[in-house]
């Protein structure tokens, strides 16, 4: 019994550590930041004959910084708010929980 409840604790620990690797803002945050560089980049980098394609606004640096601003609050986020650990007992999903068997039809 003993041998099983340390298995269980081993599975929800590994669970949890990978529940706060995929979260879905580090994901979205990173993404947005990799992005944000590269249209920053794009913008900075712009010719003369860009810049009048789009009445003389800077479209990729305004774009790339926006996207920057936005990857950067995703991973703060995260950082000031980390996922909570599940609590024990709570291994069961929450659909299943409390429900009564069904019994088998005739």
């Amino acid at each position: 019994m003993s041998d099983h409840r340390n298995d269980v604790e081993e599975l929800e620990a590994k669970s949890a550590t990978a529940a706060r690797l995929f979260d879905i803002r580090r994901i979205i945050g990173g993404l947005f930041v990799v992005y944000g560089i590269i249209v920053t980049i794009a913008g900075i980098t712009a010719s003369d004959a860009d810049l009048e394609k789009a009445q003389d606004i800077n479209i990729n640096l305004w774009t790339g910084l926006g996207m920057l601003a936005l990857g950067l609050f995703f991973l703060a986020w995260l950082k000031l708010r980390p996922t909570a650990p599940p609590t024990p007992g709570t291994s069961a999903t929450p659909a299943t929980q409390g429900t009564p068997p069904v019994p088998p039809a005739e």
